[in-house]
Parts: C-alpha cells; structure tokens; sequence
C-alpha cells in the first residue's frame, strides 16, 4: 500500500512539474497568452521601403515603422510575411495576412473593398516621371496619351493612369511591371517606355545618378496609411491600437527619424 502511494504521489508530482514548465514557455511560432499574433504582409525587393539587405535581414521604412509599432504594443505580436506586391491585398482579402504595410496610398477604389486606419505614417506627392535629357514635351497626363507608361499592377499610381483611361477612351499606353520593382530608369533610358508615375521621394533612391526627372503639378497627394480588412471587429480594434501609436511615434520624433533615416527626409507630416 505504502509503495503503491508513493507511486501515485511520483505521478502527481511529475504532472504538476510538466504543467508548470508548459505554462511557463510558449512553443516556437505561437505567442505567448493573451498576446495575439498579427501576420503582416509586404514585399522585400522594395529599395529602402521593404527589402532584403546584404545579409538577407528583411527591412526597410515599411519594416522597420512596423516593428517599433509592435516594440509599443504588447497585446500584439507582428510577423511578416513577404510576397509580391500584386499579391498583398489579395492576401488580405482571404485572410491570409492580417495587415498589409507596402507604401499603400489610400484612395477611393481601395477605400470600397478594405479598411484604412485613420493616421497616416507617411505623406507625399505622385508626378510623372520621364528620361532627364533631351525630353521637354511631357508635362501632364493630356501629354502622355499614345506613349507608353510603366507602372506597377494593382499601385494606387496605375489607378491614376486606369482612370484617367476610363475617361479618355484607353489614350495611355499602361505597361505594367512583372517582377523588378526598381527597373523604371533601365526602362525609360533605354526607350522601351516613355515614362512613370512615382511618388517624389522615390526618384533619388530608384535614381541616385540622376537619369530621370519628375515634371509637371502633382497628380495627387498622397496619404499612406495600413490597409485592414473590411467589416472585421478585430481589424477595427488592431487599426485603432496602431492608430495611438503613430501619433505617440510623430510626437516623440521616432517616426521622423525612421523616415529620414530611410527615405532621406522627413515624410512623416
């Protein structure tokens, strides 16, 4: 009898200790309790915006803003996962990512399909952008009709170009980009397109050797926000705990200093 109690009791005592070491870590790839995980989704081939490094670390603008947004957010836990551009929303659409972070402007078109959160992280313009010598005759869209534009599918910059199309009869020649996202100034130097349409930030880092141009007004400005699912409690209460940490980031300089760092100036306000 004595031995059989002493068995159970070695029982008992093993199964509280295996419990107690199971609550006290979490398997690799689950977050901890009451955290939740957050799959964000963005490209990596995205030249200081979300790209690989010469280490292979994924980072960049997009990347890092996100990962001090989840430094601030303990109840969140952020994991990327990288894909091509095209791919982002469609990810987003079937739940396969629970944010998508890629520079994406908000604008009607997006606005009747997914949610935005409400603080923008970055601001800027989009002008038309073609070859820097010997080229004075494009200074608006009116100019770009019968040539052809490079542009990437499904970018709120191929928007511009679809609607202005919708309205002129398909006058713009849209080419639009397959794989590399930075191939504009190999494209327009060597004649294959006519021009782009590019928010002003991006010339200097696509372009450091100055073969292109931007020309005329601005097209739009443009606000660049998170886009969310539609309709989705959970995706509501995410845009919201972003939203607080964005404008604790501007308040701070945090976000500033991330937009210099990696876009050259602030673009933040």
């Amino acid at each position: 009898m004595k031995k059989f109690n002493a068995f159970a009791f070695a029982l008992v005592f093993l199964f509280v200790i295996t419990a107690c070491a199971n609550n006290g870590s979490s398997n690799k790839g689950e977050s901890a309790a009451g955290v939740k995980k957050v799959i964000v989704g963005t490209g990596n081939d995205f030249e200081q915006v979300a790209f690989l490094d010469d280490n292979g670390k994924l980072t960049g603008y997009d990347v890092e803003v996100i990962r001090e947004i989840d430094k601030r957010l303990k109840e969140y836990e952020f994991e990327f996962q990288t894909m091509e551009f095209s791919n982002i929303l469609l990810s987003l659409e079937t739940k396969k990512i629970d944010i998508a972070a890629h520079l994406f402007e908000k604008n009607p078109e997006r606005e009747q399909k997914f949610y935005f959160n409400e603080e923008p992280y970055a601001y800027w313009r989009n002008k038309i952008i073609i070859a820097a010598v010997n080229n004075e005759s494009i200074k608006s869209l009116d100019d770009l009709k019968g040539k052809k534009v490079l542009i990437g599918p499904t970018s709120a910059q191929a928007q511009i170009l679809e609607n202005y199309n919708k309205e002129h009869d398909g006058a713009i020649k849209i080419v639009y980009q397959q794989n590399d996202a930075n191939d504009e100034v190999l494209q327009i130097t060597n004649g294959r397109v006519d021009a782009t349409i590019s928010a002003d930030f991006l010339l200097p880092i696509k372009d450091p050797q100055g073969k292109l141009k931007a020309v005329g007004d601005a097209l739009n400005e443009g606000h660049i926000q998170y886009v969310l699912r539609k309709d989705d409690p959970e995706s509501k209460k995410l845009a919201d705990a972003v939203d607080q940490t964005i404008k604790e980031m501007k308040a701070d300089g945090t976000l500033a200093k991330l937009s210099t760092d990696w876009l050259g100036q602030d673009f933040s306000k």
